[in-house]
């Protein structure tokens, strides 16, 4: 069943910021909603299309989402970069991990479907270790420089290129919209651009690296994990629906 959140978080050691970021995937509402299986709720949108999870009560969602898996939707799923957060330098693991209970238990995320990617890189195993006891079911992202995308104990292993790629095409295509208003929207369409790659002739490996050195990477990583799994996770659904039902 598709999720209707993803949650990036990005770790940072003490002189890296870490970021939070919150992507939202929407539910096709059919126009002859009522009629499937004789179902007889309503959803009190108006019309029929793509319906935010937060307008809905968690019984409607989970009855949408169970229609979009097994009576199809469009495959160009539009997505939306709903949150960018960036922690103060500095700030405890513990306390990140009490804002990611907190994020995750209120608002529009309360009760909902959501997938939380930690990056494991570096420090971050112990985090996750902490979150996976604190019953907040992290899935776990390792970036390595290489070329292959495989599984681990507590996620996957994911070339960096690989998930910088999900956001830049889901950007280039329209497909990711960043919701207006958001403080730091501009500060991640810098760090996006500042992005190059280096390939290592010896190995075939790319690297990513900053145009100028001080730049930071916090909240391309963080959106980056929560889009890369979005499209990962749901690449056999849309597949089946490509061409299947027109928008």
């Amino acid at each position: 069943m598709p999720f209707s959140y993803y949650v990036g978080l990005d770790l940072g050691q003490s002189q890296d910021y870490t970021a939070l970021a919150v992507v939202e995937e929407p539910v096709w509402v059919p126009s002859d909603a009522l009629e499937v299986q004789g179902w007889a709720w309503q959803l009190n949108i108006g019309e029929s299309g793509w319906v935010s999870p937060s307008i809905l009560s968690q019984w409607q969602l989970e009855e949408t989402l169970s229609v979009n898996y097994h009576y199809g939707r469009p495959s160009e799923v539009p997505l939306s970069l709903r949150h960018l957060e960036r922690f103060e330098l500095g700030t405890r693991y513990p306390d990140v991990i009490a804002r990611v209970r907190s994020l995750l238990s209120s608002g529009a995320l309360r009760n909902k479907r959501v997938a939380l990617l930690v990056d494991k890189t570096g420090v971050g195993a112990s985090v996750v270790d902490s979150l996976v006891h604190a019953g907040l079911g992290p899935i776990a992202v390792t970036i390595h420089g290489g070329s292959a995308v495989s599984r681990d104990e507590h996620g996957y292993r994911v070339p960096k290129r690989d998930l910088v790629a999900a956001v830049q095409v889901l950007l280039q295509n329209s497909r990711l919209k960043i919701a207006e208003g958001l403080p730091l929207a501009e500060t991640l369409k810098k760090e996006l651009l500042s992005f190059r790659v280096k390939v290592d002739p010896h190995t075939a490996h790319d690297s990513y690296e900053h145009w100028r050195e001080g730049d930071h990477d916090d909240l391309v990583l963080a959106s980056a994990m929560a889009c890369w799994f979005r499209q990962w996770f749901n690449t056999h659904l849309d597949r089946a629906n490509a061409g299947v039902i027109e928008v």
